[in-house]
């Protein structure tokens, strides 16, 4: 059984079994990503509580924190539900997920600038 907004609900084994192996991604993806339970639901906007409860499989994850959690660990929504069909080159890593996002918030001078740098540094090694 989980709890929604106060009432029980029965779940069936295929959904239970579903919750429990998306619960596991979400545990292997967090921690993979250095992330406490704490840090992830302050960054999806739930209690720590709730993650654990998500993780373990004993709530159902609400759609609407797919995305959160999809941003939130650096995948794609298929991946983070186990439907992504074709293997292909993982993104990049969180912390240089994290520094491409605050690029973006940088004045263009300064975007231009990093750009400018980064094509020295791949001339000078090559790639």
């Amino acid at each position: 059984m989980s709890r929604e907004n106060g009432a029980l609900i029965n779940m069936t084994p295929e959904e239970t079994a579903f919750f429990q192996e998306l619960g596991s991604r979400i545990a292997t993806l967090r921690k993979d990503r250095g992330l406490t339970q704490t840090q992830l639901g302050e960054m999806i906007g739930v209690s720590q509580q709730q993650v654990v409860s998500f993780e373990k499989g004993r709530r159902k994850v609400p759609v609407s924190a797919l995305p959160k959690l999809s941003k939130a660990l650096g995948v794609p929504v298929e991946e983070l539900i186990g439907t992504e069909s074709k293997p292909g080159k993982r993104g990049p890593t969180p912390k240089l997920q994290r520094q491409l996002e605050q690029l973006q918030e940088l004045p263009r001078s300064k975007q231009r600038f990093v750009a400018e740098m980064l094509d020295t540094v791949l001339q000078q090694t090559g790639t």
